[in-house]
């Protein structure tokens, strides 16, 4: 299904974006990867516009289009107490304005039916204290998916994905911490991957500005103190 088909992966080189390159690397594509860790093709940081150019004109240079567009970064995470100025501007230029801007830049050389995935959170409907970079930046990256999904309308299809819990370890977890979740575990890696591969192919060319949620049913469970065995400590 993927054959020679090229996709770009930010943050690819280890947790989720490692497994979403790996699975397309297993069905055909030609895998180009940014991240700030060692990888196999392309190092620097996404928050920079210089190093996001660089990247994309070598992406063209070398294939002279792409198909897939899979913006992953993980943004710094702080809260209100301790993220400074600078550290929460740094998360919205790797959560969100390197998202656009390699959307932009990669906007003419898409193939027909290609495809961009933005990966945002579960956070970006619910929160932990102290977590305001990150959450910010998760938020911002589910609205920009349906607004570039009706800017390139008819030339890319654009969605965003919300990973709840995933252990990047694949860790088997029991007791509370699995049952908490509806679907009765934490999730992994492959939770999002096969969900990004589905979303990128022709069985999914009639799904667009959609942000679907992957956390085992979490967010849907309401809870009160004292129902169904809660209890507030």
């Amino acid at each position: 299904m993927f054959k020679n088909k090229v996709t770009v992966v930010t943050g690819g080189a280890n947790g989720i974006g490692k497994c979403i390159a790996d699975e397309f690397r297993k069905n055909g594509a030609k895998v180009c990867v940014i991240d700030k860790a060692e990888g196999d093709y392309f190092v620097g940081d996404i928050c920079e516009k210089t190093v996001l150019e660089k990247f994309a004109e070598q992406v063209i240079a070398e294939h002279g289009h792409i198909d897939y567009l899979i913006n992953n970064a993980l943004p710094l995470m702080k809260g209100i107490d301790e993220c400074s100025y600078e550290e929460f501007q740094y998360a919205l230029s790797v959560g969100v304005t390197a998202p656009f801007y390699l959307s932009k830049l990669f906007a003419p050389y898409f193939n027909k039916y290609g495809s961009i995935i933005n990966i945002s959170s579960s956070r970006d409907r619910m929160s932990q204290p102290q977590t305001e970079s990150y959450t910010a930046a998760k938020g911002g990256i589910a609205a920009l998916t349906h607004a570039l999904a009706i800017s390139l309308a008819g030339k890319v299809r654009v969605n965003s994905i919300s990973p709840g819990w995933i252990d990047t370890s694949y860790k088997v977890y029991e007791g509370p911490d699995a049952y908490q979740q509806p679907c009765g575990r934490v999730g992994n890696p492959l939770d999002i991957a096969n969900m990004v591969l589905f979303l990128c192919s022709d069985n999914a060319g009639f799904i667009t500005g959609e942000n679907i949620c992957i956390d085992g049913g979490m967010t849907k469970q309401m809870i009160y103190h004292g129902d169904n065995g809660w209890k507030f400590k």
